[in-house]
């Protein structure tokens, strides 16, 4: 008689809360998120306790500074991870939603209406505060989720799992709705993300290696983004101290997340007067620039930047930097290098914006704001649960919507496609 793996025992108990949880109304879910950003706040010194754990193991392994920072959890970070499941609670239901409805000639009604996928497995790593984003996220849109964490944030995970399992529970609702994958081989992740009868879409959120090797394993669909390749391209029109503004928020602020800049686009007319004051600035803040011969005539110790650089996600201090001819220049400059996450242009002239918008397909397009606001929370989607530049049912950051699909649903009076016939009997 075949046994039945820990893992499939987990998900199965994941899917079996689904049709209760989809059952939730509006104000259930409201209601339960809440308790549950409640019960995370109320567990803080079990969380950061944990997540101590997490860093100093993780900085004994040698852990570099861009995953240590995502990993790393303090009460401010903690009280902005419950606010962002409250921010969700407050979002508008997707479910149910009719996004078009159409009487046909026939006189049937056509709705599209959304309803919720089913499982979700997310897997994810140093990243902490994907568990409860990714729950909070799923159980709004009526959904179950199965969360796989790396090693490195084990001990987080399991904490802050453990404060909304239990919301789950004084609410009388299965906590398996919320099912933590533990262990962290790597054969766990690929019997995971074949259980085609069970999870219904994978999202994977972490480095290029492991959403490589999620899409390469899975059976199940998978919403993937490799890397952020974010281009900054000054043009020739750009009010120059706006443009700068937005170049130091966009590498300086946090520079190892995925909506940091990694490249720098500035335009021939504007280089001589910018480019000097540009990496001054960014050398201020600790960031190395590497330059094309062009900007290292301008600045003469600036390293030579490589296509390589180009086409880097540095996810550090390190900015490569370039002058183009024109704004098709920077256009097929990004089409060659970027990675369809989030592109900017800083410019005063509107028809070079448009010019613009409508060249770069990549999910998010900024004019003169920074790509740090390529992200779930502030455009408006309460938090994020990753961010799609895969062109599936979702592009760009997904929050709850994007985890529900539309369906069908007709509304007749008896139509029928073809007239009934009548077998007529012989005289």
């Amino acid at each position: 008689m075949d046994t039945i793996s820990p893992l499939r025992t987990a998900a199965l108990a994941c899917r079996d809360a689904v049709a209760t949880i989809a059952a939730l109304d509006t104000d259930a879910k409201r209601h339960l998120l809440n308790h549950m950003a409640d019960a995370l706040a109320t567990d803080e010194a079990a969380v950061l306790q944990a997540n101590a754990h997490d860093m100093r193991a993780a900085e004994a392994n040698g852990t570099g500074n861009a995953m240590l920072d995502r990993l790393r959890l303090d009460p401010a970070r903690l009280a902005g991870i419950v606010a962002g499941i409250r921010d969700v609670a407050a979002l508008p239901d997707p479910v149910g939603t009719v996004t078009r409805r159409e009487t046909r000639p026939n006189g049937i009604v056509v709705e599209r209406v959304r309803i919720p996928l089913g499982v979700i497995a997310m897997i994810y790593e140093a990243r902490p505060n994907v568990t409860a984003d990714a729950a909070a996220l799923c159980l709004m849109a009526g959904n179950c989720a199965i969360l796989r964490g790396g090693s490195d944030a084990v001990q987080s995970s399991l904490a802050i799992a453990g404060a909304l399992r239990r919301a789950l529970r004084e609410q009388g609702l299965p906590e398996d709705a919320i099912t933590v994958i533990d262990d962290p081989r790597r054969e766990t992740m690929i019997e995971l993300l074949q259980l085609t009868d069970i999870v219904d879409l994978a999202i994977p959120r972490g480095g290029e290696g492991l959403i490589r090797f999620v899409a390469e394993h899975a059976r199940v669909p998978v919403i993937k983004h490799y890397k952020g390749v974010c281009h900054l391209y000054v043009d020739r029109a750009a009010d120059e101290a706006l443009a700068l503004d937005i170049l130091l928020d966009g590498k300086t602020s946090r520079p190892g997340v995925c909506n940091a800049l990694e490249t720098l686009l500035v335009h021939k007319d504007i280089a001589a007067s910018l480019v000097p004051l540009a990496v001054r600035q960014l050398r201020e803040k600790g960031v190395e620039v590497r330059g094309d011969a062009a900007s290292r005539a301008l600045v003469s110790d600036l390293v030579q930047a490589t296509d390589d650089d180009y086409a880097a996600e540095f996810l550090d201090l390190v900015i490569a930097l370039r002058i183009v001819d024109s704004t098709e220049d920077a256009i097929g400059h990004i089409h060659r290098y970027g990675s369809d996450h989030t592109e900017v242009i800083a410019t005063r002239d509107e028809a070079t914006a448009e010019q613009f918008i409508r060249a770069i397909r990549s999910a998010v397009v900024m004019v003169n704001a920074s790509s740090r606001f390529s992200d779930g929370g502030e455009l408006g989607l309460g938090t994020e649960i990753g961010i799609s530049t895969t062109r599936l049912h979702a592009y760009g950051p997904m929050g709850a919507e994007s985890l529900t699909i539309e369906r069908f649903v007709v509304r007749g009076a008896g139509q029928t496609r073809h007239a009934r016939t009548f077998d007529i009997p012989p005289h």
